[in-house]
């Protein structure tokens, strides 16, 4: 039997990868639902991620304001700053914001807590006994993830529009009227919704992310301290590239306000 080529072995922990979200997918609608552990585990993802959200996106708000303004400037468009950077927080910079807080945070401990469970065999034993570690620790974790992504992208949105509203007004100048005007009369519903869905996808891929490399670290307690970092790393590139996807889906499929 001939040895496995370098390309099979890249792609064996991404078919495992998604593997186990279709079984996460699969386990959430099997009863019973662990809603204590869901209910742990969510109070838990936010408490550690919600103030770092919040601080994170109050000067991310305010870079975006600036530059926007300062470039709307040079073409005589002022009046536009507030679209422009209320869009770009709302779209862009609250999901991808709580993506990676939520991945470095809340996706650490995930990976931490099932990598510690799996080197001590508790997973080993749980199978033995006939209790799907998936069901009972994978899915509550996972979906527990998601709903913090959810809440804690409105939380970010908030703070980026506030931030970016105090640096454009008060600190730029800028008119209060013609920031709030400008927003209105291109934003629509499905901008709010689009930020949403992806905070969602965002969380639940993260989420399972870390529950990947928690079940399956190397050997030893360094292996689960490596199997956190590399995580954190996967987590980071997968929500660039599902943002890249999600954004140039968007664009094409959701015509311009009043087009």
């Amino acid at each position: 039997m001939s040895s496995p080529t370098i390309v099979t072995r890249a792609l064996t922990p991404v078919g495992r990868l998604f593997g186990l979200g279709i079984d996460v997918v699969k386990a959430t609608f099997k009863p019973p639902f662990q809603i204590r552990e869901y209910i742990e585990q969510t109070w838990f993802v936010t408490k550690v991620s919600a103030l770092p959200t919040a601080l994170f996106t109050i000067p991310f708000g305010a870079t975006i304001a600036l530059l926007l303004s300062d470039l709307t400037r040079q073409f005589g468009a002022q009046s536009q700053t507030g679209a422009g950077s209320v869009l770009a927080i709302v779209q862009q910079a609250a999901p991808i914001v709580t993506a990676l807080l939520i991945s470095g945070a809340g996706g650490s401990a995930v990976c931490a807590d099932l990598g510690a469970r799996t080197i001590r065999e508790e997973i080993a034993a749980m199978e033995v006994l006939g209790i799907s570690p998936i069901q009972r620790l994978v899915v509550p974790r996972v979906l527990a993830m998601v709903t913090t992504a959810i809440v804690l992208n409105g939380l970010a949105t908030v703070v980026g529009v506030g931030g970016g509203y105090f640096f454009n007004v008060i600190v730029q100048g800028g008119t209060p009227g013609a920031y709030i005007a400008s927003f209105s009369s291109i934003a629509q519903v499905s901008d709010i919704l689009v930020s949403e869905f992806k905070a969602a996808l965002f969380g639940f891929s993260a989420g399972i992310v870390a529950a990947y490399r928690g079940l399956n670290p190397p050997p030893g307690p360094k292996g689960v301290g490596d199997a956190v970092n590399q995580s954190v790393v996967i987590s980071f590139v997968l929500v660039f590239m599902i943002n890249l996807v999600l954004t140039a889906v968007y664009l094409e499929l959701v015509p311009p306000k009043g087009f």
